[in-house]
């Protein structure tokens, strides 16, 4: 289990006093040695070489290079310039050019990269473990699954071994990685950050994301790397932010808590609520049927095809080169029309025009992160099940055109993190972040709940 995390803050006061980056680069090696996980990257920066950078950086000056000496890590399905791009698909695999846009911003900033991290297999999925290399181990508890698609992003996080990360999400796979590990998880609005450089899973859905030990670095990192960029064609301006307080959350009511039989975290999403409320917000019942009725369509509907235009013509030439699990999900395109999907764009539209009333009720919407946390042995006897049941409250996100921010909540009885994930509409990022500092406001990350907070 994690014991500290280091932060952009604490490494800045060190550096200030004197602290060389080529210091904070070793711990972080030395870390990584002491975790042992071989599933964390699949391709590792030589020590050397992110020494190398640390010593070419110019002199500490924070409001210049406000990531200066910050070591991070990049999920591999993102452009890193001189390593290879695999989406943890060998036969895929090719070398990159050029940083992708938001890894080129970070590294203006200060940032050093050290490496590429593991995802389930051309980001499908959400449990971590679909690929070909060693699955990452979950941070507390290696009998369960780390959370995917970015599960080598957050577990590089959750160990202390980089001070924050890049992953991508389109369904979820920048939050219940995040849920699974105590750690801070932040989809920012579509657009918001250029999605260049980045494999797509679904192009339409695909962001990139953030995980951080608080919430202050995961929207330092976000304030950096965000921006418009022409030469994207799903890159939009946000609009005006407003930091205008979230005073009153939709909650789903008793009959659309879906826990599956998981009491542990039905208690802990009620210990979160109980900690809102001591915030001084209204918590509202909706129903959320429409919201999964949205997410009902990513994968039963025809975005599922959009996976697999992704992939043309590679996986025409090279269907064994997948996963057996993703070839069969994304080989479900095969059989879907223009007409279903025509039919689903206008359904989605409906659904649209249906939640549209609740924003008029509530500044945003309070979920579990992860309903369950499947064991490893529950995924091999069911690879899909446990996957479709961790997206209940992801998968309508981004066809909703929402941002998100999963925090840390208390922990479960049994020591297992149980994060919230909080939700607005686009362009209310910093909104979520100041609520989200109330709600964690852990300075180092490694400050827990209790699991007193968690009725037994």
């Amino acid at each position: 289990m994690p014991t500290s995390h280091p932060t952009i803050a604490t490494l800045h006061q060190r550096y200030s006093q004197g602290l060389r980056p080529e210091a904070a680069i070793e711990a972080a090696y030395a870390r990584l040695a002491a975790v042992n996980d071989p599933g964390i990257f699949i391709t590792l920066v030589p020590e050397a070489d992110a020494l190398g950078a640390a010593g070419r950086l110019p002199a500490f000056d924070a409001a210049r290079y406000p990531l200066w000496g910050v070591p991070f890590a990049v999920k591999d399905n993102i452009d890193v310039a001189g390593l290879p791009t695999t989406a943890a698909c060998p036969d895929f695999t090719y070398m990159a050019e050029q940083d992708a846009p938001v890894v080129a911003r970070l590294l203006a900033a200060g940032a050093i990269c050290l490496g590429k991290t593991n995802l389930d297999q051309f980001a499908t999925g959400l449990v971590g473990v679909r690929s070909p290399f060693p699955a990452p181990r979950n941070a507390f508890d290696a009998g369960r699954v780390p959370g995917g698609s970015s599960s080598g992003s957050a577990i590089v996080v959750a160990q202390g071994i980089a001070c924050f990360s890049l992953g991508t999400d389109t369904a979820g796979s920048g939050r219940v990685p995040a849920g699974l590990n105590n750690l801070v998880g932040l989809k920012p609005s579509l657009g918001a950050l250029s999605g260049r450089g980045m494999v797509p899973a679904c192009r339409t859905l695909d962001t990139i994301s953030i995980f951080a030990a608080n919430v202050d670095d995961a929207a330092r990192v976000l304030g950096i790397a965000s921006g418009y960029d022409a030469a994207d064609p799903y890159s939009r301006p946000l609009p005006e932010q407003s930091d205008k307080p979230m005073r009153v959350l939709g909650i789903p009511g008793e009959k659309d808590r879906h826990f599956f039989g998981d009491t542990l975290m039905a208690r802990a999403y009620e210990a979160s609520l109980d900690k809102l409320a001591s915030l001084g917000v209204t918590l509202r019942e909706l129903d959320f049927e429409p919201f999964f009725a949205v997410a009902r369509l990513l994968y039963e509907g025809p975005w599922v095809a959009e996976r697999r235009a992704a992939l043309t013509p590679f996986m025409d030439e090279n269907p064994a080169a997948l996963h057996p699990v993703t070839r069969a999900i994304i080989g479900k395109a095969d059989g879907i029309s223009a007409t279903q999907t025509f039919q689903a764009f206008y359904a989605l539209a409906a659904l649209r025009r249906q939640t549209e009333p609740v924003w008029q009720e509530v500044d945003g919407l309070a979920v579990p992160t992860c309903p369950i946390a499947p064991t490893l042995a529950e995924l091999e006897a069911d690879p899909i099940d446990p996957n479709s049941r961790l997206g209940t409250y992801t998968n309508f996100v981004n066809l909703l055109d929402l941002c998100g921010l999963a925090l840390p909540g208390p922990f479960r009885s049994d020591g297992f993190p149980a994060g919230i994930t909080l939700l607005a509409p686009r362009g209310h990022d910093q909104r979520l972040v100041k609520l989200g500092r109330q709600f964690f406001p852990g300075i180092g990350g490694c400050e827990r709940f209790s699991t007193k907070e968690v009725a037994a």
